[in-house]
């Protein structure tokens, strides 16, 4: 997810009651829910290493307890005030953790297994941007103090602990909407698997949500010669797979080979996991050709440009829209 909704979680879990178990656990789960993407150093390195290095090891089970005792670190050496360690190591924790959580459920994904396992991890079950979340954030945000605003004004006695409730309220929504979202993210994945795709089966099937609305999702299939997109509405109309986008994989050629020797698209295909080879002539190197590698997930992807001898021109990562 973006860091906004990290710290947004931060706050509700610290105001929903873990802001008893430690001094500055706001602090801690502000900072601890964002500390993962420290690996945002790596774009020093150009954008391939940073693909390379993003969500590596600091979104791992094995580095989450280092960067809970690195939060509590730094807020002590900023606060310079006595912390209840313990105490505040599992408050920082629960914010890694919350952390990784919430990067499962997007279709970038997550390694929570590097080094034992390099595999991705996701659950597809939301957008990396998700303006639904936002709405009711917003709303168990400052809905405590509207409600302090109006009881001011007619003398009620206030809470003896303010947005409490609303930050619990904030919490359950993002579990009911994670699991709701899943529950039509399996339909969908049903709906694809069940049919053929110009009388071949799918080898694979996929459906990556929008973040317009809950029930639109975009759908991809794989077959043996093409992969299929699709635009998917879980409430409205009955699918057709003959009413896609089918977009043909291209044989491997010599520009193909050239190409996935570049630094560039080398790291992109380790980390694409639904990738299509495009190759088309070269609008800017005469007998040229373009090789674009896409993930089907994301509109970026990484570009090659070889000439007639296919010796690599120009390499370009990331490259937006395709």
């Amino acid at each position: 997810m973006d860091n906004p909704t990290h710290v947004l979680a931060g706050f509700f879990l610290s105001r929903a009651g873990l802001n008893r178990l430690t001094p500055r656990a706001t602090a801690i789960l502000l900072l601890s829910g964002n500390i993962p993407d420290i690996d945002i150093v790596a774009l020093a390195g150009g954008g391939p290493n940073y693909l390379h290095w993003h969500r590596y090891w600091t979104h791992t089970w094995l580095v989450s307890p280092l960067l809970a005792i690195a939060t509590v670190a730094i807020v002590w050496l900023f606060g310079r005030k006595p912390l209840p360690w313990l105490w505040a190591i599992l408050v920082a924790w629960i914010g890694v953790a919350s952390h990784l959580f919430l990067d499962w459920t997007n279709q970038y994904g997550i390694r929570f297994l590097v080094p034992v396992s390099p595999r991705w991890y996701q659950l597809d079950n939301a957008s990396l941007f998700d303006p639904w979340i936002y709405t009711v954030c917003a709303v168990c945000l400052f809905a405590p103090f509207l409600a302090r605003l109006v009881g001011g004004e007619i003398g009620a006695r206030p809470a003896a602990t303010p947005g409490r409730g609303w930050a619990i309220t904030a919490l359950l929504f993002f579990c009911i909407y994670f699991a709701g979202r899943g529950v039509i993210h399996a339909k969908m994945i049903e709906v694809l698997d069940s049919r053929t795709y110009d009388g071949a089966n799918p080898l694979r099937v996929a459906a990556f949500p929008y973040s317009r609305s809950p029930f639109l999702w975009r759908g991809v299939v794989e077959t043996d010669s093409a992969w299929h997109v699709y635009e998917l509405n879980a409430i409205v109309g009955a699918f057709d797979p003959d009413q896609g986008r089918t977009l043909f994989k291209a044989e491997m050629s010599p520009a193909i080979e050239a190409a996935r020797k570049t630094p560039a698209c080398g790291t992109f295909q380790e980390f694409a996991q639904y990738p299509l080879w495009i190759v088309v002539p070269s609008a800017e190197i005469e007998d040229g050709k373009q090789v674009d590698l896409v993930d089907l997930r994301f509109p970026f992807h990484c570009r090659v440009l070889v000439d007639n001898q296919n010796h690599v021109q120009r390499n370009e990562y990331p490259v937006y829209g395709w």
